[in-house]
């Protein structure tokens, strides 16, 4: 899990029980832009990988793997 998520998660509790501040919701709104980019970008290199598969690429399969573990990691 990344720190955006956490934040995003903490952000989304909070405003459960208050109405978040305007710095607040502007983090949210921060955290949503960032989680959709990263959402975007690793859908992209998991296309990729099936892409490599399908066309038997073993070795740029393998480089969007190790792309898609460090977006992760």
């Amino acid at each position: 899990m990344k720190p955006i998520h956490q934040r995003m998660a903490e952000l989304w509790t909070i405003q459960t029980s208050r109405k978040l501040s305007s710095f607040e919701e502007q983090e949210m709104t921060n955290c949503m832009i960032m989680n959709a980019k990263y959402c975007w970008e690793l859908a992209h290199l998991e296309n990729q990988s099936l892409l490599a598969s399908m066309t038997a690429d073993v070795a740029w399969q393998h480089e969007v793997c190790l792309n898609i573990d460090q977006l992760t990691s």
